[in-house]
């Protein structure tokens, strides 16, 4: 008898001390859930733009040097290139997610992070209108922050409504600079050769696709109506007199009337919220020029 009471006794404290062991586990864990930082490293201008407008901002901790818009994110820590990151440079800022693009973002740098138990989501882009708006609409979805994603795209559409493209469809040479020693032109299927499109103009080369070495008499040939460029690229040959200096440039149409465009690199071929923006704004400055 007494044995059994002994026997019946141990069984309800078991009880009693599973279910504090169950409860208070589930506290912890909900603790955890609700009170973790998210903490995320943005390897893209494109993707850090999104995650401002998406509303979370306040999650960013670094990004990559090409994550410069909005100018609150000016600020954070910058990992590197998204071209040429270290695991070591990310892991660094013990992030809790990394967003990237896709075709930016090499295959063994997602390895050495998914090793080391971080979160990376990885998207694809295509560089149209439509391609911007299934962007932020993934990314939302991904975070489940889908709020201000109908207010994104319909600012999209109203920038594309008021879009006046390119009169004459002119030819425009997109080239990217680092100085006289790094020059290339933009072929087809590049970030640039669509946003021309999209303005109402035609790339003014063809046949080869993604960029090649700028030469003189490829230049020539070309005979581009407007040479365009990134803001800091034209600034890195002296502006429009030392883009002239360039040989071959002189012989075009482009280079004799001096029509010249430089647009912020991030805006022209980020393709982010201000898609629209950066091409009514290329169409606009086509457009002066011709009027010229």
């Amino acid at each position: 008898m007494k044995r059994k009471l002994l026997q019946g006794i141990a069984f309800s404290l078991a009880i009693l001390v599973h279910g504090s062991c169950g409860e208070g586990g589930q506290a912890e864990q909900k603790k955890e859930s609700t009170d973790e930082q998210t903490r995320i490293v943005s390897l893209s201008g494109t993707t850090t733009e999104v995650l401002c407008a998406l509303g979370v901002q306040d999650k960013l901790v670094a990004t990559d040097v090409t994550s410069y818009y909005p100018a609150a994110v000016a600020g954070l820590p910058k990992v590197g290139h998204n071209r040429n990151i270290s695991a070591e440079a990310i892991l660094a800022q013990r992030p809790t997610l990394v967003v990237a693009l896709r075709e930016q973002t090499k295959p063994d740098l997602v390895e050495q992070l998914q090793t080391a138990h971080v979160r990376v989501l990885l998207l694809d882009m295509d560089y149209s209108v439509a391609g911007t708006k299934k962007l932020v609409a993934q990314l939302a979805d991904s975070l489940g922050v889908t709020g201000q994603v109908g207010t994104i795209h319909a600012g999209i559409d109203r920038d594309m409504a008021g879009l006046a493209p390119a009169n004459g469809a002119p030819k425009v040479l997109f080239i990217y600079a680092r100085g006289a020693g790094t020059m290339m032109v933009a072929g087809e299927h590049t970030p640039a050769a669509s946003m021309i499109a999209i303005a109402g103009a035609r790339n003014a080369v063809s046949g080869f696709e993604d960029f090649k070495p700028l030469t003189a008499e490829a230049l020539v040939a070309a005979n581009p109506d407007v040479i365009l460029m990134f803001d800091k690229g034209l600034e890195s040959l002296g502006g429009i007199d030392g883009l002239l200096n360039v040989p071959g440039v002189k012989e075009t149409s482009a280079g004799k009337h001096r029509r010249v465009i430089e647009m912020d690199g991030q805006l022209l071929t980020g393709f982010g919220p201000r898609v629209g923006a950066a091409a009514s704004e290329l169409a606009n400055k086509l457009n002066a020029l011709n009027a010229n």
